[in-house]
């Protein structure tokens, strides 16, 4: 047999009673989930920025990034709201390579899947309560889901999972905001359709169950960018680019249109320090079109407190061990010039 059964790890319900999320913190967190949710149905006029590392690697450093959100977050209160990147699982193109903290909590050793689910749930719960902003995470392996449902408040299904059956039917009973990105192809019914999967109600095999889910209103687009077959980089945020979508979803009887701009991966063909760039060419479609800026709801940014990224061995403090992001200081002028100009 191909497989080998190394170890049970712990069920959703040991690992959320042996590390809760404490129920002041529960009480903040349906507070910024309604908060939030009111940006996706037209009922506030602020705007989601998705910030963070491309890979939450390392519990310290991810911390302290978070931190140092928190009093941006207070100077720009009126205008923006922050949800922090804390992304635990990292979809590898050939399958090689560092796939997260889930699977390795120390990047340097072997897989260790109950103890990397036990690193993530104490990230995300420190991070909650040193700073109170509740994550954003991938949603890589569905089945996974229990295991972080009661502390995020926004879901990512990325350009390779789009398409697939059990992340559309999953997300449909999810009750948070989950951005379905365009795949790698670019096409954009491949997304809308997963939207409406997502919207819609299932019933399916889910962690050994038969489960009936209710459709998830908040699910929307995410443009990232596409590639295509002699693998070049076609971006996707241009005001063009923008109003196709808005013409696609008006064709569509969805709930609340909405859309994210991821302005990294095939955007920016990974050149991390284009983000600003491209954000604020997002922010004058959305100024010169209502009808754009109705749509477009928010930013997806990879950042850390070191630009670019380093080899795993290299041990640089807030530096990305996977894709490139901006650093620290950008970040933080980036933030304060998208609240300039909304």
């Amino acid at each position: 047999m191909g497989v080998t059964y190394v170890k049970e790890v712990m069920s959703p319900e040991e690992l959320l009673s042996e590390y809760p999320l404490p129920e002041a913190h529960q009480k903040r967190k349906a507070e910024r989930d309604a908060e939030i949710a009111r940006i996706f149905t037209g009922k506030s006029d602020k705007f989601l920025v998705i910030i963070g590392p491309c890979s939450a690697d390392n519990e310290d450093s991810v911390c302290d990034y978070i931190s140092r959100l928190v009093k941006v977050q207070e100077k720009v209160n009126d205008k923006i709201i922050i949800v922090p990147r804390i992304y635990t699982n990292k979809p590898r193109t050939t399958g090689e390579g560092y796939k997260g903290i889930v699977h390795q909590p120390d990047p340097e050793k072997a897989p260790d899947l109950l103890e990397g689910l036990i690193a993530m749930r104490k990230m995300h719960l420190r991070a909650i309560s040193e700073s109170y902003l509740f994550a954003a995470d991938e949603m890589l392996y569905p089945e996974n889901w229990p295991y972080v449902s009661d502390i995020l408040s926004y879901v990512a299904v990325g350009a390779r999972s789009v398409e697939n059956q059990q992340h559309r039917l999953t997300i449909s009973g999810i009750d948070i905001p989950c951005g379905m990105k365009n795949p790698t192809s670019g096409t954009l019914s491949i997304m809308l359709n997963s939207c409406i999967a997502a919207q819609g109600s299932h019933t399916f095999m889910y962690r050994g169950w038969e489960v009936k889910t209710d459709g998830n209103p908040l699910t929307h687009t995410i443009l990232r960018g596409a590639v295509n077959k002699h693998d070049q980089s076609l971006p996707n945020y241009h005001y063009e680019d923008l109003q196709l979508l808005l013409e696609l979803y008006r064709n569509l009887k969805l709930a609340n249109p909405a859309c994210i701009i991821d302005a990294n991966h095939a955007n920016s063909n990974k050149r991390y320090y284009e983000q600003p760039r491209i954000i604020s060419e997002v922010l004058h479609s959305r100024n010169v079109s209502k009808e754009i800026k109705s749509l477009v709801k928010g930013v997806m940014v990879e950042s850390y407190i070191e630009s670019g990224n380093q080899k795993i061995s290299e041990h640089i403090y807030g530096k990305s061990i996977t894709d490139p992001c901006l650093g620290w200081e950008e970040s933080e002028q980036l933030i304060y010039d998208i609240a300039e100009k909304l």
